[in-house]
């Protein structure tokens, strides 16, 4: 009897140890999501010498030694919040294969990189000024994960033109023009709206900023909208 209800309290402790690092597992993603958006936006507006992780941490409404805990320096909350961006970058490029045909394929990464754009501006904003100023915290992962990227996207445009689902152009280009076309409403989002007299930018922008992007970009490409292959 006694070993019964002591193998009971035993499970019942490690159930509560169990559900409390849930806790604080999900607590620490919590911060960290709440952090990496505060600091997409004090450092889009003043930049990396004009931030200081008070700044960060007054955004967000936690204490400073909290973001430092997670991120340590001021270097390395700035690099993570390029990180994130880089990854939602390279995870839509990835999801392009030399089995998916362009008409399909295309239009969804279209879509994905202009959600970016929308979802994350200030990310954005960040990593084109970064690079504008010689990417001095950029430049080894720009060498090395986005290079390997890049290089398979354009091994995947190539196989995609062999197997004339597209007509014969430069895969390089054809992913620079993509890339340019979709952050440019994130990082010129402000002369954008002033153009169109808006005070921001709204969901229907985005939608017809898809649609034609789309539209040039496989009409540019030869890609038939028919399945036709």
């Amino acid at each position: 009897m006694n070993k019964t209800i002591k193998k009971s309290a035993q499970k019942t402790g490690q159930k509560r140890v169990i559900h409390e690092r849930g806790k604080l597992v999900d607590i620490r993603k919590d911060n960290v999501k709440h952090i990496l958006a505060a600091a997409e936006k004090i450092f889009a507006e003043r930049g990396y010498r004009g931030t200081t992780v008070l700044a960060v941490a007054q955004e967000v409404g936690l204490p400073k030694a909290n973001i430092l805990y997670y991120f340590k320096t001021k270097e390395g909350l700035y690099k993570e919040v390029m990180s994130q961006l880089l990854k939602l970058w390279m995870g839509s490029m990835n999801e392009m294969n030399e089995h998916s045909h362009p008409r399909d394929a295309l239009p969804i990464y279209i879509a994905n990189k202009m959600r970016q754009s929308q979802q994350h501006p200030n990310a954005s904003r960040i990593f084109a000024a970064e690079v504008l100023h010689g990417a001095h915290y950029l430049r080894a992962p720009l060498e090395v994960e986005l290079k390997e990227q890049y290089e398979q996207t354009c091994q995947v445009f190539q196989s995609w033109i062999d197997k004339k689902w597209m007509d014969p152009m430069n895969p390089q280009h054809l992913l620079f023009m993509l890339w340019s076309s979709t952050q440019a409403y994130a990082d010129h989002g402000l002369q954008i709206s002033i153009l169109m007299k808006k005070e921001q930018l709204e969901e229907q922008d985005f939608e017809q900023g898809v649609q034609l992007l789309t539209q040039v970009i496989l009409k540019g490409c030869g890609v038939s909208s028919k399945n036709n292959d």
